[in-house]
């Protein structure tokens, strides 16, 4: 039976980032990196973006050289899957039967993409945006001559894959379930920008809008059909709906949890020496006003990563990191800080016909994030108002003349 003194499970940024960040401070003892992925360990943005567009290559997205696991001690066990923890023997047993000890783990298999539940969501040409498998099914299909694409969900994968489909010529239509772009993590000022973003690129929006079934032929899709019997014609669809945290084997053991595995200021799950982190962790998060949720970014997975390491070796310090966020589409970058949940009031700074604006969000009075628009010194700035909890009258905040670093 394998033994690892340190098991990570998942090699996504938060499972990579434990490994490097043991190595860094100093753990000597024995690390295994396992995944189920058969790839070298690689960043999960650029899927949706750069890497889907042809604009970097695998090797430019890979977290490290393939030669550094080695080179550092970390064994990087790739093709192998969890189904069981048993925390009482701190073992874990793989589909294929083999086992292994582990003196901590630390679990941070991120999450599965949802899947559509309606007739034909299983036809070829329906693809989610998970892995570098998924990317290279969907670009072998474009290259295939694939024209007409539907985009279900209307959240960041799905805006930016439409927007790497029209720089391709494609046909995008988006069909969203609620009456606006981006509703679950923005306010209306920036939905309303994006869609006419899109709109202005030649996407097209069904809001409001759900997926009856899948219409196919001869085993791949050829449509979608709304509930409002609407057929939109389609050779590939692309499914961007969130994902399901990987935690099945720690709720299994007992661990507790449900969306996502709960985990405490030191990324400790309830399972004795067993840690989570990153997509799949819930935690409480001082950020949202103390509220349980799950952060699926790569600061939160680096950060927690961070914050088990350090636990791990008697350094412990809580998880207090201040969430960032960005999102590239056309020529369009995207910078968020801080966590807009529950706000109460919008303030918009600059003008977005220009491009160029960003929203501040406030709860209470207080400055609880901002979404940036090409206006990357409101995005420096503005992190230290959120940091601050600062309370800044809004029509200081409207002003864009004024820099938010003289609002302090």
């Amino acid at each position: 039976m394998d033994h690892a003194d340190i098991c990570i499970v998942g090699a996504g940024h938060g499972g990579a980032q434990a490994a490097i960040a043991l190595r860094q401070k100093g753990f000597e003892g024995t690390i295994a990196l396992v995944t189920r992925e058969l790839d070298t360990p690689y960043e999960r943005p650029p899927l949706s973006k750069e890497y889907l567009a042809g604009e970097k290559s695998f090797e430019r997205i890979m977290i490290r050289p393939e030669a550094f696991w080695a080179d550092k001690g970390i064994a990087l066990q790739r093709g192998r899957s969890v189904v069981k923890v048993d925390p009482q023997g701190h073992s874990l047993t793989f589909a294929d039967g083999s086992s292994m000890t582990y003196g901590k783990l630390i679990w941070a298999a991120g999450g599965d993409a949802r899947r559509l539940s309606c007739e034909g969501g299983d036809l070829g040409g329906v693809h989610t945006i998970r892995d570098r498998p998924d990317i290279e099914r969907l670009k072998a299909e474009l290259d295939g001559g694939a024209k007409q694409v539907v985009v279900i969900g209307g959240g960041y994968i799905g805006l930016e894959a439409a927007a790497v489909l029209r720089k391709f010529g494609c046909e995008v239509t988006v069909v969203e379930a609620l009456d606006r772009v981006l509703s679950r993590v923005a306010g209306e000022d920036l939905s309303t920008f994006y869609q006419d973003a899109h709109r202005a690129e030649g996407v097209s929006f069904r809001l409001s809008a759900k997926v009856e079934a899948i219409e196919g032929m001869d085993g791949h899709v050829t449509g979608v059909r709304l509930e409002d019997l609407e057929v939109l014609p389609a050779d590939m669809v692309i499914v961007g709906i969130g994902i399901i945290p990987s935690i099945g084997p720690l709720i299994g053991a007992g661990a507790a949890g449900s969306n996502g595995v709960d985990v405490d200021e030191f990324c400790r799950t309830s399972l004795e020496d067993v840690y989570a982190v990153g997509d799949c962790a819930a935690h409480a998060n001082g950020f949202a006003d103390g509220a349980v949720i799950r952060l699926e970014s790569v600061q939160n997975a680096n950060d927690m990563a961070t914050t088990a390491v350090l636990d791990i070796l008697g350094q412990p310090k809580p998880y207090v990191a201040t969430p960032w966020f960005w999102s590239n589409q056309y020529d369009l970058k995207l910078q968020t800080v801080g966590i807009s949940v529950d706000y109460d009031r919008t303030v918009l700074r600059g003008d977005p016909a220009e491009r160029s604006f960003s929203v501040v969000y406030l709860r209470g009075g207080k400055v609880i994030a901002l979404d940036c628009v090409n206006r990357t010194k409101d995005y420096v700035q503005g992190r230290k108002l959120v940091e601050a909890h600062a309370r800044i009258d809004p029509e200081a905040l409207a002003n864009a003349e004024v820099q938010l670093k003289e609002l302090l």
